[in-house]
């Protein structure tokens, strides 16, 4: 089982990564969630994976850029007539806290409105799916990040941004973004818990 990959991006375009890892490439499917928050190309970054090998398709391998979009995609696919590509359907069309938040409300006419995703597929996601968002939520999340259904991405992405404008790597300014949210915090005031813990 490959958990994740270290490597330098190559090549990123829609729902594609490739990234090489000391001189080998690998090719991964990616939600563009995923794409949008991982570096440029040419910079290193770290990629959670998921490796699917099955008789149709062969070997797979799903590219993460975060633990908590990798458990929600581990979810869809328990879900009846799921595979792993809807499941990066549903992950690029919608954000993930809009996700959760539409399947603990049991909000199946926003998840039909994802380009691919039909509505009784959507149905069946909230239906299976509603009574385990707090197994997802709860989960062993790296670096006990706060759960995301409670994060303002705005103010995150706000805090991200000036992060890698004073030189951070994009993948690090989201991970320090990220232990530093508080629920009703500003972007300046996760900046400042971050640059005071760091001594930057």
């Amino acid at each position: 089982m490959i958990a994740y990959l270290v490597g330098t991006i190559e090549e990123k375009r829609e729902n594609v990564l490739v990234i090489d890892v000391n001189g080998v490439g690998y090719e991964l499917t990616i939600s563009n969630n995923t794409l949008a928050s991982l570096p440029m190309e040419g910079e290193t970054a770290k990629v959670l994976t998921y490796l699917q090998v099955s008789e149709n398709t062969g070997v797979c391998l799903y590219g993460f850029a975060t633990a908590e979009e990798k458990m929600m995609f581990e979810k869809l696919i328990t879900v009846s007539g799921i595979g792993p590509k809807s499941a990066i359907t549903v992950l690029s069309g919608v954000k993930l806290s809009e996700l959760m938040t539409a399947i603990a409300s049991g909000d199946s006419s926003m998840l039909s409105k994802v380009k691919g995703l039909g509505k009784k597929s959507a149905e069946r996601i909230c239906l299976e799916l509603k009574d385990k968002i707090n197994a997802v939520s709860l989960g062993n999340i790296n670096e006990n990040l706060p759960l995301f259904e409670n994060i303002n991405e705005d103010v995150l992405n706000d805090a991200v941004s000036t992060l890698i404008n004073l030189g951070v790597n994009k993948n690090e300014a989201y991970r320090l973004a990220r232990s530093k949210f508080t629920e009703g915090a500003t972007a300046e005031e996760i900046i400042l818990k971050v640059l005071k813990e760091y001594g930057k």
